[in-house]
């Protein structure tokens, strides 16, 4: 129990310094090391673009964070796990997709079967013991691809505004004109708020193989523990795309947390506060369990 509470209080403490929130009164000798940051490495792989990626040794299980579609291993949520995982002495890995920040590749080339591979070899080769796989907007489409590839590796996994199956699906909503100009033109000039033009100039090609990947049409064979995390007032990716993911999930052990106001990012200081608390609260539930 007293593990317990001192980890929690780590939790705290990291979730107000991720803010810039600490004050001197409160500083505790063990979260010194919060400022302490993993150096950026390139993984190797033969006839393969390099893969940037930051990694910090630890205990298992290890945690790995998967980012959304244009984003990087920089993101906010990412630099706060890491944090996290340092005050207990947890593995953390946070790395860059082919063709996204400091990794190698053409982004316009990228699709989300070679960014599961990408997912994969960061298993194969970086991590060592189970691992948590904490996958935001597409990347928690990309976590349950992986873990459906290397059960062995998974030991649970944390969504965060899950995009499961979202390019697909947001183009099968289109009209059916608007979609057969976009597969005569070969591109698609797909909405997004968080583009300076606007929108991503997204190939056709793209959504074809993302059909590939899709696995919101039956069960999902994936037997861990799997925590689901969305904003109520997500505009990108309904919350109910959760519930659905859920529902596919043949595990029994997935729970689903709805934030009243929470947006798609995630990324105000209560936001990841909940991630934090959600990934320790596995981490003592798997430690206890093992």
């Amino acid at each position: 129990m007293a593990s317990v509470t001192l980890r929690r209080a780590c939790v705290w403490a990291l979730g107000s310094c991720a803010q810039g929130l600490i004050q001197s009164k409160v500083i505790v000798p063990r979260l010194a090391v919060c400022r302490l940051k993993s150096t950026l490495q390139y993984l190797t792989r033969q006839d393969l673009p390099k893969l940037a990626y930051q990694k910090l040794k630890g205990k298992s299980p290890g945690v790995i964070f998967l980012p959304g579609f244009a984003s990087d291993m920089n993101a906010q949520k990412a630099v706060a796990l890491e944090e996290f995982c340092k005050s207990l002495g947890h593995s953390f890995i946070r790395f860059d997709y082919t063709g996204s920040g400091s990794s190698e590749g053409d982004f316009t080339e990228c699709t989300i079967g070679g960014w599961k591979k990408d997912v994969l070899h960061v298993l194969d080769s970086l991590a060592e013991g189970p691992q948590i796989l904490v996958g935001s907007s597409m990347g928690g489409w990309l976590m349950l691809l992986a873990a459906i590839a290397r059960p062995e590796k998974i030991a649970a996994l944390v969504g965060i505004a899950p995009a499961v199956d979202h390019f697909v699906t947001a183009f099968n909503q289109l009209p059916l004109e608007e979609r057969k100009a976009i597969e005569e033109k070969g591109q698609w000039k797909f909405p997004s708020k968080y583009n300076e033009q606007g929108f991503y100039d997204m190939p056709y090609s793209f959504i074809k193989e993302a059909e590939n990947h899709c696995l919101l049409k039956g069960p999902i064979p994936i037997t861990c523990p799997v925590r689901l995390i969305h904003g109520m007032k997500d505009e990108d990716v309904p919350w109910h795309v959760s519930v659905e993911v859920g529902d596919c999930i043949l595990n029994a052990d997935v729970d689903i947390i709805l934030r009243k106001h929470g947006q798609h990012r995630m990324s105000e200081k209560d936001d990841i506060k909940l991630i934090v608390y959600t990934i320790d609260d596995l981490i003592d539930k798997l430690t206890t369990l093992g």
